[in-house]
């Protein structure tokens, strides 16, 4: 199977954006909409949930889609113990080390925050590790793992059914889609969840319970894992690349008019129940037409600009779990020393965005990746043979 560029490309640019979104978090108003970080600056933003929201309402569906996109790939390749196997190294070894020597710096700069925390960081880890503190073990960003993890066990145990002459008659038809019906059928699940879920169980990444996201990502997990490599489907994504993208936006202005500029006026002056909730109806398939068609364009104008042999794509193949696993965790650490300094709205959230990007990068190139004990950690497969050698004398020189 030929490796397909574009899918490894999107990985790197999505998990690329997260870094941004997140620093995003730490100036976008109102709070009360924005909740998920510990710290705030001072320079907060209300213009700022306009371009959040644009991102917000597809960036973790495109993840796991292309999730799905890596198990699809996989099942080519390894049986199905093998594969389990793999996802489990790869996706739990990482939430556990991330949990127990990453994740820390985030609850503890809450704390000093809240001025819980006046023993220091020593001591406050021993309780964080010993569920003394009232958060306890947080998995913070890193719930985009266990939930992958989650999906692919199940997807591997639908497995059979799915590669029954059923299951693949099913799978031809839903290849099948194209035009209005590639951008309309795979929104109505999507719109079952909104109606029927997400009021009632509101979106927490603690798994348990969790069941409005549970159902969303893993129908877009789901989806990944459908779409797979068909030619056909992939050319007809491409096709519709620019018609998607006007749809998508046109989606989205109508969503924010009715979501952001309407809302409060439609509560307090239309009396009629059925215009009403025709009106709620509407808002809510507004926002998951404008996911699912923003993702199609997505990855429409990705197969047609991105599915190139680029030279930075290896290195950054590797280095997108890596940067993952530390950035938000580098990102609090260098707001809570930057923003007591009162640098202005400009040259703050810059030094931060700096000293983010490059510590990740000196923590994976310096020490990850030259680290045989630490790839795994971080998700990273073995070093070849070859180079093994040469790693153990920069274990014995530098780490140890």
């Amino acid at each position: 199977m030929n490796r397909r560029h574009d899918i490894d490309a999107l990985r790197v640019l999505a998990f690329a954006l997260l870094i941004f979104y997140h620093l995003g978090m730490l100036y976008v108003a109102p709070l009360s909409d924005w909740r998920g970080m510990p710290l705030h600056s001072a320079h907060m933003a209300q213009w700022l949930q306009y371009p959040m929201l644009f991102v917000n309402r597809w960036r973790m569906e495109l993840l796991f889609l292309i999730s799905g996109l890596a198990v699809h790939f996989l099942r080519g390749r390894l049986s199905l113990p093998r594969l389990a196997w793999k996802r489990t190294v790869r996706l739990l070894l990482p939430l556990v080390f991330g949990m127990l020597v990453v994740m820390p710096i985030q609850p503890y700069v809450q704390a000093v925050t809240e001025g819980t925390a006046v023993d220091g960081f020593g001591p406050f880890l021993l309780h964080y590790w010993t569920g003394g503190r009232a958060a306890g073990l947080t998995w913070a960003h890193l719930w985009y793992l266990p939930y992958v993890w989650l999906y692919t066990m199940l997807l591997l145990i639908l497995l059979p059914a799915l590669e029954s002459r059923l299951g693949r008659r099913l799978h031809a038809s839903c290849l099948r889609l194209r035009g209005a019906s590639l951008l309309v059928h795979p929104v109505l699940p999507l719109f079952a969840y909104g109606v029927l879920l997400s009021w009632r169980y509101p979106e927490t990444h603690a798994l348990v319970g969790d069941w409005y996201a549970m159902a969303l990502y893993a129908t877009m997990f789901f989806y990944g894992y459908l779409l797979g490599t068909d030619t056909a489907l992939w050319t007809e994504l491409a096709r519709l690349r620019r018609y998607s993208s006007t749809l998508a936006l046109g989606c989205f202005a109508l969503y924010l008019f009715l979501d952001k500029l309407a809302g409060q006026y439609i509560d307090q002056n239309i009396h009629n129940y059925a215009v009403l909730i025709l009106l709620k109806l509407l808002h809510v398939w507004l926002r998951y037409s404008y996911t699912w068609i923003a993702i199609a364009a997505v990855l429409g104008w990705g197969h047609t600009l991105l599915n190139r042999p680029f030279r930075w794509l290896p290195y950054a193949r590797e280095a997108v779990y890596p940067w993952y696993i530390l950035h938000q965790s580098l990102l609090l650490f260098f707001a809570w020393q930057v923003m007591p300094l009162h640098l202005g709205p400009l040259a703050e959230p810059l030094l931060i965005l700096l000293g983010t990007v490059a510590g990740c990068a000196l923590l994976h190139e310096c020490l990850i990746r030259r680290t045989r004990r630490l790839r795994p950690l971080f998700g990273l497969n073995p070093l070849p043979a070859r180079e093994r050698p040469a790693v153990s004398t920069v274990l014995t020189a530098g780490v140890k």
